[in-house]
């Protein structure tokens, strides 16, 4: 055979395999896409039915929308916010959930400087609330909400305040926390992908207090948040004060749900006379082992967190 019939046969041999090639990828189909980013707005649904909450800046076509004017400053003394919903308008119609229609939580990414809120919204639907940022570093700010007619959504978004960030280790974990003259001990085991049960015990000068007051539809509130990514659980108070059963101390019952091993920082907001306190613990959620020991015993005493709560 010539040059010129080797050619034409290699050339017909190519476009053979070109053309099998072509119909395989018909059959597979074309390779997915990569994923919008969190900031985008979609009208479709988020997948995040397994994911903890706060992880997400947009879920369910909502989208946590922070203000520019928040980073204007080395230390703002308050942040505004929206949210948005899947067209991009302000949301301002919600539904109350213990006691408020949005809380908000902002902790630095050290689990410092830990806040819990309830801003004020305006008609135009944009929240306001003084914070203290004076604490140079990254935050992460959280919405706790329900929109009317929807279900309820936390949605997380990073807050940067300039200037010299004094990043502080994880405090060891502990079965009590000093608040001023109260002590709060945590009783219960926590294991991961089940709920799980644990009390927390409040008292003062070492006698139980037993006249805790109502807080937001409950004796104490408590957040939970995942050290290595600081996912937001959601945890849920047994009883009520209005229910006649549940009594007013000295421990509060609650549900937690850890989504996986590993260690977490747990906040809990109680009042008495007057006041909201909270209580600061480092929890080690282990997997549970052959002999059933889940978490290990706290390996040093408790931090003293001396300062008051936020103050409602």
């Amino acid at each position: 055979m010539n040059a010129t019939g080797k050619f034409a046969g290699f050339t017909l041999g190519l476009a053979a395999v070109f053309g099998i090639a072509l119909a395989a990828g018909a059959l597979v189909g074309p390779e997915p896409s990569e994923p919008a980013g969190h900031g985008e707005h979609s009208t479709a649904a988020a997948p995040s039915a397994d994911l903890p909450g706060g992880l997400l800046v947009t879920d369910q076509g909502y989208t946590l929308a922070l203000d520019e004017t928040n980073t204007t400053t080395a230390a703002p003394s308050q942040i505004a916010f929206r949210i948005l919903d899947a067209t991009g308008a302000p949301v301002t119609k919600y539904q109350a959930s213990h006691d408020k229609d949005l809380h908000l939580i902002v902790v630095r990414r050290d689990m410092a400087g830990f806040q819990h809120v309830h801003p004020v919204l305006d008609p135009a639907g944009t929240w306001t609330v003084p914070l203290n940022l004076s604490r140079a570093g990254d935050y992460r700010v959280f919405a706790d909400f329900t929109p009317a007619g929807g279900s309820n959504l936390t949605l997380g978004a990073d807050l940067r305040v300039a200037g010299n960030y004094d990043v502080q280790a994880l405090p060891a974990p502990a079965a009590t926390a000093q608040v001023g003259e109260y002590t709060v001990a945590l009783n219960g085991t926590v294991t991961p992908g089940t709920a799980s049960k644990v009390t927390l015990s409040v008292s003062r000068n070492g006698t139980p207090v037993t006249d805790l007051q109502p807080y937001l539809g409950a004796y104490g509130h408590l957040v939970a948040l995942r050290a290595a990514d600081l996912a937001y659980l959601h945890v849920h108070p047994e009883g009520s004060p209005g229910d006649g059963v549940t009594p007013a101390g000295p421990g509060i019952d609650f549900v937690v749900t850890a989504p996986s091993a590993g260690d977490y920082r747990l906040f809990l907001d109680f009042q008495h006379q007057g006041v909201v306190r909270t209580a600061e613990f480092t929890v080690r959620v282990a997997t549970p082992t052959a002999t059933g020991v889940s978490n290990p015993a706290p390996t040093s005493a408790p931090a003293d967190h001396g300062t008051p709560g936020h103050g409602h």
